[in-house]
């Protein structure tokens, strides 16, 4: 089993930033992708970032520019730096790590972008 931890939501005003973190335990050997999902209110969950084993990165379109995904994987971990926040970037964020060729799901962390 693996469990996920996130951290780092929170109540931001528009323009600000957040720096949303995710650790990875359990039975791990390799964690290969990596990623940030979000589901905003009455919407479907979307991707936003992944990160492969190897570093490659993949965004959608709304957050190109704006959004930058990291990862350690000594620490089993990923990042989510969210900048020049925007209020329909409001949502829960998850992360979701593929370990194993399964994947788990984090329990989700609030960032509301609000004046």
């Amino acid at each position: 089993q693996v469990q996920l931890v996130e951290s780092g939501g929170g109540l931001v005003q528009p323009g600000g930033f957040l720096r949303l973190s995710c650790a990875a335990s359990g039975n791990i050997f390799t964690i290969y992708d990596m990623g940030w999902y979000r589901q905003g209110p009455g919407k479907q969950r979307e991707q936003v970032a992944v990160i492969t084993l190897g570093g490659s990165t993949d965004y959608a379109d709304s957050v190109k520019g704006r959004f930058t995904i990291s990862r350690d994987n000594a620490k089993n971990a990923v990042y989510l730096q969210m900048n020049s926040l925007k209020p329909e970037d409001t949502a829960v964020y998850y992360c979701r790590v593929v370990v194993h060729g399964r994947g788990y799901w984090g329990q989700g962390t609030q960032v509301t972008v609000s004046s």
